[in-house]
């Protein structure tokens, strides 16, 4: 059965009452006094359990044992312990006949420290209690992000790049192409820049057709008798992805309207046409573009017209080591040749001599040689072995000019060509058209000679000189098929 004489003692002032037991020996006189106080106070009361666990078996031995006395008067301290001068109780701890004590204390003994009540709070009773709504709160899960993968290409990087590429190229492009330019109009040099002739050009129906024009003068003399020897309709950037390519033959006998004997007649030369359209205003290019819309039904864009001069310097700017070509000619008089003389108006213009041998077989040609090797009409096929050779030469500059390492040369030499050459093609157009060029390529080249290896009708023109007489109508659908509408 616990002790319970300690009931009259807070917690605190039974622990100090416990250590004051315990060292009773060794307690100075104020802790004596302090034992003292303890003690009378703790006269008559009883112990609660809870404060005895804090003390030890020996203090509670040491406490004296006072009978329980039923129906005990509760006395105030003042009552029990008269005029004594003992130290109030700690704040809090007065009861309701303590309240007229004085506050004063016994001088020397410590003061406890004060513990306050804590309120109570009532509660609703268990019937009366409401259930508060619990608010319902969103909560955001968010999804866990799939980790990302390190990739060591980056597609978009990659584009990026390309882009930055390209743009440097095209960069290059145009400042070696204006340089080009300007060395021709610059007037450093004995060259003049060609003048753009009138050309009312049309779309075609797929891709883009451009007239070629070789003269005999230069573009820069506005000379009345200027005579076309190459006349070529090249369609690039068709769907197919071909080049296509239309030799007409110079002596192929057409229609002119407003020079020929009537809207029908065929009894003047194609080139004629170049010679009315250059004494007519310089109008050459345009007459040609009539003629072949009347006879041929060709919508024809641009033209580029060149005469023999600036064409040799042209190779020379674009392959300063030639180009390379498999030169082939056909019999001479019957006889197989190995070799042929040709004509050299451009070295004999010079002081050179008047014809250059020119070998069969691969070589590679400058400017000039390749020049005239085009030209040649000696051999027993004549003009339609010129025409063939014309297509093998421009097929060889079009092969050859892919080479990427002549982007940045080449651009400066088709802007020294470009100011020599007369055409209605700008410089956006051209680079646009070039590259046209470059990507029809891959499809190959298709040829197309008018008139075709004999399917002609010898004859002659309103003139008396001798013309090539052919189906008009088969060719019109011909160049339909190929696709130079």
């Amino acid at each position: 059965m616990p002790d319970r004489r300690l009931e009259a003692l807070t917690h605190h002032e039974a622990l100090r009452y416990d250590y004051l037991s315990k060292n009773i020996h060794f307690l100075n006189p104020k802790e004596k006094a302090e034992l003292e106080h303890l003690k009378a106070k703790l006269a008559g009361e009883l112990v609660s359990y809870s404060q005895e666990r804090n003390l030890s078996q020996d203090a509670l031995n040491a406490l004296p044992v006072y009978p329980k006395r039923e129906n005990s008067k509760r006395y105030s301290r003042k009552e029990k312990h008269g005029d004594l001068d003992l130290p109030p109780y700690p704040n809090g701890m007065a009861t309701a006949f303590d309240k007229e004590q004085p506050k004063e204390r016994i001088k020397g003994l410590p003061a406890y420290p004060t513990q306050e009540r804590s309120k109570k709070v009532s509660r609703p009773k268990i019937h009366e209690r409401v259930e508060q709504p619990v608010k319902e709160q969103s909560i955001k899960v968010k999804s866990p992000k799939p980790a990302k993968k390190k990739r060591n290409f980056s597609f978009k990087r990659f584009l990026k790049w390309i882009g930055i590429v390209i743009l440097a190229v095209l960069t290059g492009m145009i400042v070696m192409f204006v340089k080009g330019m300007n060395e021709i109009t610059s007037g450093k040099n004995n060259y003049q820049p060609a003048q753009v002739e009138v050309f009312n050009g049309e779309d075609t129906l797929d891709g883009t057709n451009i007239l070629i024009l070789g003269s005999d003068k230069r573009v820069t003399q506005n000379s009345t008798d200027a005579r076309t020897d190459t006349i070529m309709v090249m369609n690039i950037g068709g769907s197919d992805g071909k080049i296509k390519l239309a030799s007409f033959m110079r002596d192929t006998l057409v229609n002119i309207p407003g020079y020929s004997s009537d809207d029908y007649s065929t009894d003047l030369k194609l080139n004629s046409s170049f010679t009315f359209g250059e004494q007519d205003g310089d109008q050459g290019a345009e007459f040609v573009r009539l003629v072949l819309k009347h006879n041929f039904d060709i919508d024809i864009k641009y033209y580029v017209m060149i005469d023999f001069e600036t064409f040799a310097i042209a190779i020379d700017t674009l392959f300063p080591e030639g180009v390379e070509i498999d030169a082939a000619f056909e019999t001479v008089g019957g006889e197989t040749v190995t070799e042929v003389e040709v004509p050299d108006d451009l070295g004999y213009a010079q002081g050179g001599a008047m014809y250059q041998t020119i070998a069969v077989g691969k070589q590679r040609m400058d400017g000039k040689t390749l020049l005239n090797y085009a030209r040649f009409r000696g051999d027993d096929t004549a003009d339609f072995g010129r025409v063939k050779r014309q297509q093998q030469v421009l097929e060889a500059v079009f092969a050859q000019v892919k080479n990427p390492a002549k982007l940045f040369t080449g651009s400066a030499a088709v802007g020294k060509i470009y100011a020599l050459t007369s055409t209605n093609v700008s410089y956006p157009v051209l680079l646009a058209e070039g590259l046209g060029i470059l990507t029809s390529g891959r499809g190959g080249i298709e040829r197309l000679t008018i008139p075709q290896q004999g399917d002609w009708i010898d004859t002659y023109d309103m003139y008396g000189g001798m013309g090539l007489d052919i189906d008009r109508d088969n060719y019109k659908e011909l160049l339909a098929q190929m696709g130079l509408r």
